[in-house]
């Protein structure tokens, strides 16, 4: 007989999801720095090499700049000055820009994502087992699905998204429209797949990490404070 599921808490939810979002971020940042130059290059001139080659040629670069920066100026000492920066320059609007392409990314990309990681658990589930039964090896691999098929939606915004909120004021006004006549007219459709390769890279890890780092939460609020 399975046993019987233990009763939704919000609080250990709560919890756990957070611990599942660090388990991520450790996992995918680095990848997501270099997806974000990526996606936001410019155009060579005409007879000139694109600024980065592909993934890996961005991620060579990416380090060296950095390291030269560590010894030079710097636009923003952290998170906090950035925002105030922002909120100096633009007020609320420029702290909140780029909104509505990040729910055009997040709204049908988290839905794929949990559905599809559902999907996996029950599928991958025995027949009259639970799916807190699952392995380790399982729950990775449905974490990891799920992250591919997020991304493979979230893409096409999430390209719209960083080169709408990383350029200079008033060059588009109408918002993701203008982002993306642009975008298009200069650089094909493909574009919009700027930076795949290192999503896809890091879509499967990052994502196997925080279902995983969830679900070993959960599993360890419902033994220690089984009650709650």
């Amino acid at each position: 007989m399975a046993k019987q599921p233990q009763p939704i808490s919000p609080i250990k939810n709560f919890f756990a999801g957070g611990f599942g979002g660090v388990c991520l971020v450790f996992v995918g940042h680095p990848l997501d720095t270099i997806k974000v130059r990526l996606q936001t290059q410019p155009k060579p001139q005409a007879g000139q090499s694109p600024l980065y080659s592909g993934t890996f040629d961005c991620f060579r670069k990416t380090l060296v700049r950095e390291i030269q920066a560590a010894s030079g100026e710097i636009k923003y000492s952290g998170p906090v000055d950035c925002m105030k920066q922002l909120y100096r320059e633009a007020g609320i609007r420029g702290v909140y820009k780029g909104t509505v392409l990040t729910l055009m990314r997040d709204v049908p990309a988290s839905g794929m994502y949990f559905m599809t990681y559902e999907w996996l658990k029950n599928t991958l589930t025995p027949e009259g087992k639970s799916v807190s039964d699952l392995s380790v090896p399982q729950v990775l691999f449905a974490g990891g699905m799920a992250g591919i098929f997020n991304w493979a939606v979230a893409i096409p915004p999430d390209v719209l998204k960083s080169r709408f909120q990383t350029a200079p004021p008033g060059k588009y006004p109408n918002g993701f429209r203008d982002v993306l006549r642009d975008l298009i007219r200069e650089e094909g459709v493909s574009s919009l797949y700027k930076g795949f390769t290192a999503v896809m890279i890091r879509a499967f890890p990052a994502n196997a990490a925080c279902f995983l780092g969830f679900e070993v939460a959960m599993k360890l609020l419902n033994w220690v404070l089984p009650g709650l």
